[in-house]
């Protein structure tokens, strides 16, 4: 199982946190914990697609925000229906995650260059159309949709296992999920192959920007208004998330169970030092060298397996030498 390596630690912190604090497992602070690794999932689906392509995407954390602007002004000042206004911000994802494949695959751009400028390019937008102020009330059927627990389970909760089932199928079981695996395994050899590397990175980037813009919209529920400051930073969470949950940063590798395990320890490393009193700033720390030591871990295993085959390489020569003797 690929994603052993992270489900052990997660499984080992959390008893050494229920010891410390018996509070972690209560049923109100797991609910509040699966909320808050939700909002980082939705996100983290899009970009592990993006990583596994051997791309990057910092652009999610303002897509998210400007999807959370966009469907609170389409509702609240324009009055349009709940149905419209969320089909829209989504559509507004996918336009922006349109754009950044597209400038990537047409001008050959450093994915990770275009990302950043669309961050604030998008982070702008929030503030031109809110002028820094707060959207509310928002309807209340559209905050319905996040703040209702159906069999006491956070409504996000259920979104996320189903997108996980599904995005765990697209990536095992379809042409384009093993097209993906491809294009960041080897792009030269995937090429190749038939497979058009300009579509598979513009579906994913496509992909990202829709389920940042879900993640906005479904943010925007929660909270009962669209805040321009929403989603800042969150880029880098969902990043490590997904880093941690064993998806290689250099492409090819990664899982949509291990993003869902790897968004549940992130959130619970934060949400158990806060049990435990840790001050922010230590909290800040230790969860930026979770970071490292999981992309330290990365390389370690990349290089690793390159020995691997290399060993294998020359192995094969003197076999292959060998046989050719014997006949």
């Amino acid at each position: 199982m690929k994603e052993r390596g992270i489900i052990l630690p997660t499984i080992v912190y959390a008893v050494f946190v229920q010891m410390v604090n018996p509070i972690f497992f209560s049923l109100n602070n797991i609910n509040n914990l699966l909320r808050q690794t939700g909002f980082v999932f939705i996100s983290g689906i899009g970009m592990t697609l993006v990583l596994i392509a051997a791309g990057i995407d910092l652009s999610v954390g303002s897509v998210l925000a400007l999807a959370c602007v966009s469907v609170g002004i389409f509702m609240v000042q324009l009055n349009f229906p709940v149905w419209a206004a969320i089909v829209l911000a989504l559509v507004i994802g996918g336009l922006i995650g349109l754009i950044n494949g597209g400038v990537i695959v047409k001008f050959k751009t450093p994915p990770m260059i275009m990302t950043l400028g669309m961050m604030f390019m998008a982070r702008g937008l929030v503030y031109i159309t809110t002028k820094g102020l707060p959207i509310y009330p928002m309807p209340k059927e559209f905050q319905m949709i996040e703040q209702s627990n159906p069999l006491n389970v956070p409504t996000i909760v259920w979104l996320c296992i189903f997108l996980c089932i599904v995005f765990h199928i697209i990536l095992t079981k379809t042409t384009i999920g093993r097209a993906i695996y491809a294009v960041g395994g080897n792009a030269a050899a995937a090429k190749l192959s038939g497979i058009s590397i300009g579509r598979v990175t513009l579906t994913v980037y496509v992909i990202c920007g829709v389920m940042a813009a879900l993640t906005g919209i479904m943010m925007g529920s929660r909270l009962g208004s669209a805040q321009p400051s929403v989603g800042t930073g969150q880029e880098m969470i969902v990043i490590a998330a997904c880093i941690v949950g064993g998806t290689s940063t250099f492409g090819g590798r990664g899982t949509i169970l291990g993003t869902a395990i790897g968004a549940f320890f992130m959130n619970m490393l934060t949400n158990s030092m806060t049990l435990m009193h840790v001050n922010i700033y230590y909290q800040n720390l230790v969860v930026g060298a979770v970071l490292v030591v999981a992309v330290v871990l990365d390389q370690y295993a990349r290089d690793s397996s390159r020995r691997g085959a290399r060993i294998g390489k020359k192995a094969a020569v003197p076999a292959a030498r060998e046989n050719k003797n014997g006949q």
